[in-house]
């Protein structure tokens, strides 16, 4: 290398959209280079298999590909090979792990398959990159989706909170099995040109010490049915609007139609119908969750997008709670909108008109002036719970800790104003919620914490904060 500062700059997988915009990707590589003139390398990132190089590759841009343990490297090279005739084998992504969704069981990947495919790669002369070396945290609502379907409805993926990866370093940067495995594996001689190369590391991290807090018990504080915490002003409709069409990316929404008596002029059970959920419906009949043999939720992970309601003359409003799960960020269905965009049956009969209400949650600065309510069972679900606590005097300095969220059932926590992310212990796998130690404040400084529960509160309103994570729970099914 001569000491020379290599950069790079890559397009990543566009072959997997199988699109074949030439156009398109000329005018990339074409504006990159007049930035960057010849001070970096560009590159394509692409699948394993043919098709992705025919869709991915760029003219006078380097080809690389990428690859996990399961795959033949050899095979992978040819295909890279075929359209990259020079240059060193490169794989841009070497999955050292894999991501988890709600409801599936945690991902693991083998150190010991890690290595062999490294060992692979090392003896072919090949470069790799690894993806993941440290996962980290989708905190907030950063967290996407995936599918494993083409379908509109079905196969939908919400992420975990937690992208953990189960990578060589974990969520807290703390090095695991796997890390060590692959640092002894580059550590060992490799013979390259009959000249031996040894990775040297000096330093190697340690675990950090993680702090066991323990628990703190939570004040109910307001439903959101209640107007003091609705602080976006709803919008009326004669059909209900997509999340986008309302200006909130993120969050909730609440649709609320008044039940007409023709409407409610049903005998028995009546099926409610919402052809697009995206991502999660919990239905309300007089802001009270219906518990029936669906519980009351529709959810596009399910694709079950009716149910039956008991409803008597009585019955005023029906109420639908949408939640937005996560974008999908790989795949054909991108573009993934929000909500409902589409005519809500009760019967036979279409629900018009509809108050829509947004919840995009970002902060909770304004539960300051609410205070705390006496009879905990006086709150409707959803609602906000609150606490505020100090640290121990023998802490002098805080130290990362996980938020452990067992008894809890879905909903979103804020910790100092700072949304943590999405948890919900009854779906799994993931239990706790990782909290880093900057999120914290040493005694005497107070610290609050905030959780919006959907559907069931712990039964003491209690959380702790435990010091060791909790990512492979009972999944719900």
């Amino acid at each position: 290398m001569n000491n020379r500062e290599i950069r790079t700059v890559e397009e990543n997988e566009y072959g997997s959209f199988y699109a074949f915009d030439s156009g398109y990707k000329l005018w990339i590589r074409d504006l990159f280079r007049s930035y960057i003139e010849n001070k970096a390398v560009l590159f394509t990132i692409d699948g394993c298999g043919q098709s992705y190089f025919d869709c991915g590759v760029i003219p006078e841009v380097y080809a690389t590909v990428d690859f996990g343990i399961s795959s033949n490297a050899s095979q992978c090279f040819d295909f890279m090979r075929k359209v990259q005739k020079g240059g060193p084998l490169v794989n841009s992504e070497f999955y050292p792990g894999w991501l988890t969704h709600w409801q599936e069981s945690v991902s693991i990947v083998n150190p010991i398959d890690v290595v062999k495919q490294m060992k692979i790669m090392l003896a072919m002369n090949a470069s790799f990159s690894f993806y993941m070396f440290h996962g980290g945290t989708n905190f907030g609502f950063t967290s996407g989706a995936n599918t494993n379907d083409t379908k509109e409805s079905i196969g939908y993926l919400p992420q975990l909170t937690s992208y953990d990866y189960n990578a060589p370093l974990d969520e807290a940067v703390d090095p695991t099995e796997k890390y060590f495995k692959i640092k002894q594996t580059l550590e060992e001689a490799v013979s390259f040109n009959n000249k031996i190369y040894a990775v040297t590391n000096e330093i190697s991290p340690n675990s950090a010490p993680k702090g066991a807090y323990g628990k703190f018990y939570l004040r109910p504080l307001v439903s959101i049915f209640e107007k003091v915490a609705q602080r976006i002003k709803p919008v009326i409709s004669d059909v209900p609007l997509p999340f986008e069409d309302l200006d909130i990316n993120t969050g909730f929404v609440m649709y609320e139609t008044t039940l007409t008596d023709d409407q409610k002029n049903v005998e028995n059970l009546v099926n409610l119908t919402v052809n697009t959920v995206r991502d999660r419906a919990i239905i309300y009949l007089d802001q009270v969750e219906l518990h029936c043999s669906t519980v009351g939720t529709m959810n596009r992970l399910k694709a079950n997008t009716t149910i039956s309601l008991n409803i008597n003359r009585t019955v005023q409003n029906l109420s639908i709670l949408i939640e937005n799960q996560g974008r999908m960020n790989f795949g054909d269905l991108i573009e993934d909108r929000k909500g409902i965009f589409d005519q809500v049956i009760l019967g036979n009969k279409i629900l018009s008109p509809w108050k829509m209400t947004a919840y995009s949650l970002n902060g909770t600065s304004w539960i300051s002036s609410i205070k705390s309510v006496e009879n905990v069972n006086s709150v409707k679900l959803p609602a906000f719970y609150k606490t505020q606590f100090t640290l121990t005097v023998n802490y002098t300095k805080c130290l990362d800790t996980y938020l452990d969220t067992s008894g809890w059932t879905k909903g979103v926590v804020f910790l100092s104003n700072v949304n943590l992310g999405r948890y919900w212990p009854l779906g799994g796998p993931q239990v706790t919620l990782y909290v880093p130690a900057p999120f914290l404040k040493p005694s005497p400084y107070a610290n609050t914490l905030v959780i919006l529960e959907l559907e069931g509160t712990s039964q003491d309103l209690s959380v702790k904060f435990v010091d060791k994570p909790v990512l492979d729970g009972p999944i719900m099914t």
